[in-house]
């Protein structure tokens, strides 16, 4: 069979070293009086930096604020202002499409009038606004976001 002895494995002449089980708590690097004393550094430091930041926020946020109220008579302005040449464009449309029917006046409907004539202006119906644009383009106009509110 083999030519070599059989040997055992067994622990060395004296047994093994002690196994250390006993807890060993990590070193503490700082105490509480330290910890309390940073946190209040850090605040008194930071508070100052805090405050300034804030004070440049609300002053950005007013400057903002007021350069909206500055431009918001002319923005409505210019919405009005396109609204009635829309309005014009599709007054020019309607009389070049029904030049050829006998009797058609433009603005009306078979030659009732389809506004009262008064003092205060009245929107037209959206559907009268759009009635010459594509479908897709009514309702992108339709479903806008941006709009001013007057």
């Amino acid at each position: 069979m083999s030519s070599s002895k059989f040997k055992q494995d067994l622990p060395p002449k004296g047994g093994y070293a002690p196994v250390a089980f006993k807890r060993i708590p990590a070193r503490q690097l700082v105490n509480a009086p330290l910890l309390f004393g940073g946190q209040v550094a850090l605040f008194l430091i930071a508070w100052p930096m805090y405050a300034k930041a804030r004070r440049r926020f609300e002053d950005h946020k007013i400057e903002t604020k007021s350069a909206q109220f500055a431009l918001q008579p002319m923005l409505l302005a210019e919405r009005d202002r396109t609204f009635l040449k829309e309005l014009r464009v599709n007054r020019d449309w309607e009389e070049e499409v029904m030049k050829d029917v006998p009797g058609w006046e433009v603005g009306t409907w078979f030659g009732e009038q389809v506004y009262k004539t008064s003092n205060k202006w009245m929107d037209p119906l959206w559907d009268e606004y759009v009635a010459y644009c594509r479908p897709i383009a009514q309702n992108k106009e339709r479903t806008r976001k941006y709009r001013v509110s007057g």
